[in-house]
């Protein structure tokens, strides 16, 4: 029969060689505080998708970012030009028309034209009498005076249209330069553009009413012409 002391003797013999021995089974790289486990390579894996997860994240943000500064840059070109010159420019057209509309005697309209070089300067009249002649030569006579005088007052008005179309170019040409959008910009050339035209208006108004002048001028010398050797013919014949 084995006495207790022999027993604790063949225990601590076994303890002893167990540890010279080294461990028999391998534990997980794990270890336990106050009750929780740590994994350092689960805690790895969380780390790497909590940083793929941040990234995904940031490149939202920088979509979010774009799409912004996009919206901004279309709302920048989408604003309206602040200044708008057309209201004077259709003013000024308004102007040149009504001075072509105060057209005196023979109006700027086909009918009016033939009527009056029918009753006046045509080769019918040579066959009126002298009375008749004399009166065709005055009204002739006011029609040439009268379309000068239309001429000069066309040229005036164009002539003071230049102050305000200076004005339009300084203020168009300073918003097109500080334009923030393509709209802006585009508004302000197509003012430019307007002016433009109405510049050409005008310079078509003031060619038309001198050419006018010069054409009643140029028929009525030709019709006193005609008229002269009119008359003398009749007086040789008396």
């Amino acid at each position: 029969m084995k006495t207790p002391s022999f027993r604790r003797a063949l225990l601590a013999g076994i303890v002893s060689l167990t540890a010279l021995a080294g461990p028999v089974f391998t534990t997980p790289a794990q270890a336990q505080f106050g009750g929780i486990v740590y994994d350092p390579t689960n805690y790895a894996q969380n780390v790497l998708t909590a940083a793929r997860s941040l990234e995904q994240i940031n490149n939202q943000i920088r979509q979010i970012e774009n799409q912004a500064t996009s919206l901004l840059n279309e709302a920048k070109n989408l604003t309206s030009l602040p200044v708008s010159t057309l209201s004077t420019l259709q003013a000024q057209v308004q102007q040149t028309r009504q001075l072509l509309s105060q057209a005196q005697r023979i109006a700027y309209n086909v009918q009016d034209i033939q009527s009056a070089f029918t009753s006046r300067y045509s080769g019918a009249n040579l066959t009126a009498s002298q009375a008749k002649m004399v009166a065709n030569a005055e009204d002739r006579w006011k029609d040439s005076v009268g379309a000068f005088q239309d001429a000069l007052q066309v040229q005036a008005g164009v002539v003071g249209n230049i102050d305000g179309a200076r004005a339009s170019i300084d203020t168009l040409v300073g918003a097109s330069q500080s334009a923030s959008g393509a709209l802006q910009a585009a508004q302000a050339g197509n003012q430019l553009l307007a002016l433009q035209s109405q510049q050409l208006a005008d310079l078509t108004a003031a060619i038309a009413a001198q050419g006018r002048a010069q054409t009643l001028q140029a028929a009525r010398d030709a019709a006193t012409e005609a008229e002269g050797r009119e008359r003398f013919r009749r007086f040789r014949g008396n």
